[in-house]
């Protein structure tokens, strides 16, 4: 008998209406890369040697609260690739170096394909955001990104 008086119970109380939880009017941006330039210091005679229109990388994002970086990568090439190689170099807004690093990318490309890779970010502590992408609510600093094509392997025997 009591089931049946909180069965009752209950089915007499308003229903709320459904909460919403998906956002609405959500955009994509084109997030410049900036591709390093043959006349950079930085740079050594040997990194010159791989064709820098090979590979295509567009749409780079990094919040300050994420460990990871991600960015498109296009396949320029008329061979299937199996890894990019990659020289990233970031600084502050007004130019001034953060740091600089190689990265291998494992990636399967197509020719003329285009893939969305992740990369663990260069910011451990999540102090850092992309200056092209949403400024975060916390304290953090904005940078920029410029990428070189170092290298790329393309698979034998398939």
């Amino acid at each position: 008998m009591a089931v049946l008086l909180t069965v009752l119970l209950v089915s007499a109380l308003p229903i709320d209406a459904r909460t919403k939880t998906t956002r609405r009017n959500l955009r994509s941006t084109q997030v410049p890369l900036v591709e390093m330039t043959a006349t950079d210091t930085l740079l050594t005679d040997s990194l010159n040697q791989v064709d820098p229109a090979a590979v295509t990388l567009k749409g780079y994002s990094k919040r300050a609260s994420d460990s990871k970086e991600s960015f498109f990568i296009t396949n320029n090439t008329s061979y299937r690739m199996s890894a990019v190689r990659l020289l990233l170099r970031y600084s502050t807004m007004d130019g001034a170096m953060l740091t600089q690093r190689s990265v291998t990318v494992p990636v399967s490309l197509k020719p003329g394909e285009t893939k969305l890779v992740s990369i663990k970010s260069f910011d451990v502590q999540r102090l850092f955001y992309y200056y092209a992408g949403p400024q975060p609510r916390k304290q953090a600093t904005p940078y920029q990104v410029a990428y070189r094509l170092t290298g790329y392997d393309i698979p034998v025997g398939h």
